[in-house]
């Protein structure tokens, strides 16, 4: 193919120089989309734990492996963060990204043994690739990289989230405010209740996520370049799944059908899926905030919402529900990664889907914006929530949802008759239905208790 020149003083070689200029897509002029750094640790670990394994079962010299176990350790470490530029655009398979990582560990690795970067003293493919095939490490690379955002980055964010409503919902549990349905007036409920609501989504979208986990543990090392195992000894999987498990403190184990496992994503898909269900519960529970918050004097104006910021430039003091507009533009974007992913997991041919960089992108850039929009949104907007009670108050003597409690007792027509009444003439309903002879005054008052229909009792 010709000489290509590399950078002085870079650890990548000529594959990677290659597909910087051959995939210059997606650089710039806003932010590069290039592989996340859990992806490049995910490959750096099974870069270690194959030297190890092959060093074990004799197709690497123990100084050959020792150095690629340490240069791969570095890179795990964040060392050399800056030595992998290239695009998530590439080869569908990553080809270029595996051999990026293979010439950064090669070079360092020929480095530590007193040999000069370039050398080739550690090769990139006989030494630091052996016994693997970019289509078995990177789609195993994926499942690491996804289990260490889900697990690690954004599950102990949903907790505090979680957990910050749930120490809301206790703290209003009883504070008594109207609910609504169809946006109109309904029954009386609490805060709390409603609160509490918000917790459960929370919860019901971490048990989501926590259930796609699984699937991500099986990994499909060890098939190489179909799944079949070609050019890799057989006890090569269970070990490097062994070794994988012990670099990562992960309960892994090996993809029960390896040629599944480079051909189709429908674990990744799952887990994406997974995301965009949360993302539709906090989009859901943003939107109540800000409804809630409208106002203050001419909207809801039930919660009083935490002035981060001015929110106009024109309009003096207005404070505007900027953490929960944040919150549900972070939904929105996670609902186009899980289009993207969903439609890359699609795309499988034959032995190979071609479409995992792009797939993997997806899953953890959706990840990484909702661990920080819940934290955001828990830090910047949760914590310093808190009640209107006069206004909650208000609405609950206004409404004319209280006349449900009637209903048993007098029947739904003459209760709705009340209900007409009084907003007809503009009166309360104990004025409609007294002045209606539906009722005494003393019956609407035992009946039409609002703390008592908040519990559910009539």
């Amino acid at each position: 193919m010709g000489a290509v020149e590399v950078p002085a003083g870079a650890y990548w070689g000529a594959q990677t120089q290659r597909a910087l200029e051959h995939f210059a897509i997606g650089q710039g002029p806003g932010p590069a989309l290039r592989f996340h750094p859990a992806l490049v640790r995910a490959q750096a670990r099974i870069k270690l734990g194959a030297a190890r394994v092959n060093r074990v079962l004799g197709t690497l010299d123990e100084p050959t492996a020792d150095a690629i176990a340490q240069a791969a350790g570095e890179v795990i470490d964040g060392r050399w963060a800056d030595q992998f530029p290239l695009s998530v655009f590439i080869s569908g398979s990553g080809t270029q990204f595996n051999m990026n990582v293979n010439e950064v560990v090669a070079n360092r690795a020929s480095e530590l043994l007193g040999a000069e970067v370039g050398s080739r003293r550690v090769h990139p493919n006989d030494h630091v690739n052996r016994s693997q095939s970019t289509n078995d490490t990177f789609p195993t690379a994926m499942h690491l990289a996804a289990l260490e955002v889900l697990a690690d980055g954004l599950l102990p964010e949903l907790h505090a989230l979680h957990d910050a409503l749930a120490d809301k919902s206790a703290q209003y549990a009883d504070v008594v405010k109207i609910g609504r349905t169809h946006l109109q007036d309904a029954v009386p409920m609490t805060l709390g209740q409603e609160i509490g609501a918000w917790a459960a989504q929370v919860r019901r979208g971490m048990a989501g996520l926590e259930g796609s986990l699984g699937g991500l543990a099986e990994l499909p090392i060890g098939g190489t370049a179909v799944g079949t195992g070609l050019n890799a000894p057989p006890e090569f999987a269970p070990r490097i799944v062994a070794e994988l498990s012990e670099l990562t403190g992960r309960a892994l184990r090996e993809a029960p059908d390896k040629f599944e496992g480079l051909a189709a994503h429908e674990t990744l898909a799952a887990a994406s899926a997974a995301l965009r269900t949360l993302a539709g519960g906090l989009m859901k529970i943003a939107n109540d905030v800000r409804w809630l918050g409208s106002g203050p004097r001419s909207g809801l104006g039930e919660l009083e919402l935490p002035a981060n910021e001015p929110g106009s430039s024109i309009m003096p003091g207005k404070v505007n529900p900027t953490q929960s507009e944040a919150l549900t533009q972070v939904a929105v974007q996670v609902y186009g990664h899980d289009a993207a992913v969903a439609f890359a997991a699609s795309q499988g041919n034959f032995q190979l889907n071609v479409y995992k960089p792009v797939l993997i992108y997806n899953v953890l850039a959706a990840a990484d914006l909702l661990r920080d929009g819940c934290r955001s949104f828990r830090v910047h907007c949760l914590a310093g929530l808190r009640p209107n009670t006069e206004r909650l108050a208000e609405h609950v003597r206004a409404s004319l949802a209280l006349v449900t409690a009637l209903a048993p007792h007098i029947g739904y027509d003459t209760a709705a008759e009340i209900a007409h009444r009084a907003h007809a003439e503009g009166i309360s309903l104990r004025e409609a239905a007294l002045a209606l002879g539906a009722v005494s005054g003393e019956d609407f008052d035992r009946w039409v208790d609002p703390n008592r229909m908040a519990r559910g009792e009539e």
